[in-house]
């Protein structure tokens, strides 16, 4: 489990959702089984089965990835963003072409962001086309960009700890169970996937797969049942910052235990706040977490299938 210095910023990269800067009215509500933007165009004719792409794992998840034929360059793969992002530096020495201006909500709240047309981004043998992404500082980034459920609505995302690989496969092939494995169902909302087989000390919660930070966080509804009390014992504090560069203040605590499905995990310490997405997916006033890296790559190996809303965890032996 890693464990976060007391004041040390963390970039934290989750729930980006965006709706045009210019609109007048709010925004259509999203179907509860999708995305908010359409789902980007796979052409995974060179490769049904998947490419196993070599990452690096800093924390979190990062693979090589192309950008109109350039590259490569690092991007972080972040199943807690609804829309893939470049980085700014990037896509003014790609040239790209500037979209429209988009309100983007982020861990630390919304801000309106420059958009950018993406002709080809390519991971592996799969190519991703017509992608229109936010296009935001590298230094918040942490990465030259991120790959978000835009480019893996479609498909089967699966990170390997232990061997530092990710593989994107067309979900339509076939899936055999592993030993050690566990297969637990999650909802979709907002394109996230929601597990509502999770616990904290008994405290039934609601738990979204947020790949793209690297500090687990809960809310103070989760604080509040767990701890009975209206404050959460302090432990530390810590600064996070969002992918926009706005940050804000989180309290440290130690967790009793997490279960997952039919998986006990002890000793998880997490950061409480009431950061915005948890109120995005309609989790304010109820326990919820994001998971994120510290607790997932306590497994083996997570495997996220966004069609079928399954989430497979295998276990170390």
């Amino acid at each position: 489990m890693m464990f976060v210095r007391a004041a040390a910023p963390v970039i934290l990269i989750a729930a980006l959702l965006a709706t045009p800067a210019t609109a007048q009215a709010p925004a259509a509500a999203a179907p509860a089984n999708g995305p908010t933007i359409p789902p980007a165009t796979l052409d995974d004719t060179l490769e049904i089965g998947g490419d196993e792409l070599p990452a690096e794992l800093a924390g979190r998840m990062y693979v090589d990835a192309r950008v109109n034929g350039e590259g490569p360059f690092r991007f972080l793969v972040d199943s807690g963003a609804d829309r893939s992002v470049i980085g700014a530096r990037l896509a003014a020495r790609l040239k790209l072409p500037a979209e429209q201006r988009v309100r983007l909500q982020g861990m630390a709240g919304t801000s309106e962001v420059e958009t950018v047309l993406v002709d080809r981004l390519t991971l592996g043998t799969s190519t991703l086309t017509s992608l229109v992404t936010p296009a935001l500082p590298e230094r918040y980034l942490g990465a030259a960009g991120l790959i978000g459920i835009d480019a893996l609505a479609e498909q089967r995302l699966k990170l390997d700890f232990d061997s530092r690989t990710v593989t994107i496969e067309d979900r339509r092939q076939p899936m055999t169970a592993e030993a050690g494995e566990i297969v637990v169902t999650a909802r979709r909302r907002k394109g996230q996937l929601i597990l509502t087989q999770a616990s904290v000390g008994g405290t039934r919660v609601f738990a979204v797969i947020d790949t793209g930070t690297d500090i687990t966080v809960g809310n103070m509804a989760l604080g509040r049942a767990i701890f009975r009390r209206e404050r959460v014992p302090l432990d530390r504090t810590v600064t996070l910052i969002s992918v926009t560069g706005q940050s804000f203040e989180a309290r440290l605590a130690t967790l009793p235990p997490v279960r997952i499905g039919g998986i006990t995990l002890t000793n998880v310490t997490i950061a409480f706040a009431d950061a915005p997405p948890f109120a995005l997916f309609g989790l304010k006033d109820q326990p919820a977490l994001l998971l994120g890296t510290d607790l997932l790559k306590s497994f083996k190996r997570l495997s996220l299938d966004f069609g079928a809303r399954k989430v497979r965890f295998t276990l170390r032996r």
